[in-house]
């Protein structure tokens, strides 16, 4: 095992003294990742399982269209919500900020609760993904368990955190790139299929254009409760794009290389999930999507393409790594985050030499193995209620960001402050953080109505809690203090 260090921290809010560290951060971690890291690590932990499987059921409860509307306003949280981000991020640029937002600006029991919420969403994530991996690899060897491409998967995404920040942002960054090609090619050929063009295909049907979205039920097949019932998923699907406030804390000239990130970041997932969502639900019927099979290997097949289902599965499984190696550096983060505040163990505070907080990175990884547990019983049954869980989590901590950033505005011109004079603002101040709050409220409410994800409810309600519980039994008196 690397050498470890327990490092002294400066006050974890204090701008100045990640200036002063240079190229390391205050927490010891270092500041070794620019704006195209950035960007591919938030890109890498939104495109995952929510887009190449759990879009099948996106579109299957709430139909073509819907399933494109539930997407759109997916889009538009994920806007919301990152210019909030951005703000704060500028505000308080340390590692795994989310709670540093939520107890500078709402509260400790706030804050405490955000950061473990996030913890929850990502260690649960990681379950998904490496239970959805082994879902996919049964394509090819369907003889062999789930569980053992489950426990495959964890130790190359442990591997790929446990050397170094920079391998890990490089590593991101190339299997990013992997899965970002994938989805433009299926963008355009899917697209030019829908026109007519499939020159390697033997279906000499007439163009589909958006035929598909006319149902047996009508456009909206469900009504707009399919399009509400999803959202939870579709915001799942999105999650992963609030990573660029937990890396802030390791990122050269945050001035500059935030909000490049956070705009890029906006417009790519625009362009990306709305434009595939789109060509998957004018090609696939909707009535035969679901979590057997990745719907973006049903388009490739329908192409002709030689091979093409085959290369497809691949590159999603790659894609799924990506997530779960995205995932397992937010949990890392957020758990050191915490123990900087003196809210976590002082364990998960100690670096490698090379700067990574190993424990938490080991510690992060079991919530990743429970799915050898959940791959072992229902594998299909029990990914829907991890995606549902991890729904919830990352809307909640969408949430608190919203809260945090409603809060830290006010307090700022309370103050004195002079909102012209900051290198990024969140524009429309209140309309942008009201609105993400209740976007994110609505689909929390829609859980209830769908009989297949309420058990985030019964799961994520008792855990928020429970964290408010045991922070004022336990934290309260330091809190003071």
């Amino acid at each position: 095992m690397p050498e470890t260090t327990t490092v002294t921290t400066a006050p974890t809010g204090s701008a100045a003294a990640d200036d002063q560290a240079g190229s390391s951060t205050s927490g010891g971690l270092r500041r070794s990742m620019g704006p195209r890291h950035l960007i591919m690590i938030a890109m890498g932990g939104v495109i995952g399982s929510g887009l190449f499987l759990s879009s099948g059921y996106t579109i299957q409860q709430a139909g073509p269209l819907g399933a494109v509307l539930a997407y759109l306003v997916g889009a538009l949280v994920v806007y919301l919500v990152m210019a909030c981000l951005g703000e704060l991020a500028l505000a308080y640029p340390v590692a795994g900020a989310f709670h540093i937002y939520a107890t500078r600006a709402i509260g400790p029991a706030t804050g405490f609760t955000t950061a473990w919420l996030y913890w929850l969403c990502w260690a649960v994530a990681l379950g998904s993904e490496f239970t959805a991996s082994g879902l996919l690899m049964q394509r090819w060897f369907p003889g062999v368990a789930v569980w053992v491409w489950c426990l495959v998967f964890a130790v190359l995404v442990f591997a790929f955190n446990a050397f170094s920040t920079r391998v890990f942002g490089e590593t991101e960054f190339w299997l990013s790139l992997v899965k970002v090609s994938a989805i433009v090619a299926l963008i355009v050929l899917g697209g030019a299929a829908l026109l007519g063009f499939r020159p390697l295909s033997a279906d000499a049907r007439p163009p589909l254009m958006l035929t598909n979205f006319a149902t047996d039920g009508g456009l909206l097949p469900h009504g707009f409760g399919g399009v509400l019932i999803t959202t939870l998923a579709v915001f799942y699907a999105f999650s992963g794009s609030e990573l660029i406030g937990v890396a802030a804390g390791e990122t050269r000239d945050p001035e500059r290389a935030i909000p490049k990130a956070l705009r890029a970041t906006v417009l790519r997932l625009l362009i990306f999930f709305v434009g595939a969502i789109t060509v998957i639900a004018a090609t696939v019927p909707y009535a035969t999507v679901g979590l057997d099979q990745s719907p973006f290997v049903t388009v490739f097949a329908s192409l002709g393409i030689p091979y093409a289902a085959d290369v497809m599965n691949f590159v999603i499984i790659t894609a799924l790594l990506s997530a779960g190696n995205s995932g397992l550096f937010a949990c890392a983060r957020m758990l050191f985050s915490l123990a900087d505040e003196g809210q976590a163990p002082q364990v998960f505070r100690r670096v490698t030499s090379r700067g990574v907080p190993l424990v938490a990175v080991s510690v992060s990884m079991i919530g990743g193995l429970a799915s050898l547990l959940c791959s072992v019983v229902a594998p299909e049954s029990v990914y829907l209620v991890l995606v549902s869980i991890a729904g919830f989590a990352v809307v909640g901590v969408w949430m608190s960001i919203s809260a945090s950033h409603f809060f830290h505005r006010r307090a700022f011109v309370r103050d004195g402050g002079d909102v012209a004079a900051l290198s990024y603002r969140a524009p429309l101040y209140p309309l942008v953080p009201l609105l993400a709050f209740g976007l994110c409220l609505a689909s929390v409410v829609g859980l209830a109505f769908d009989p297949n994800q309420v058990a985030a409810l019964y799961f994520g309600i008792p855990f928020v809690a429970l964290c408010y519980l045991y922070f004022h039994l336990r934290h309260r008196k330091a809190a003071i203090v």
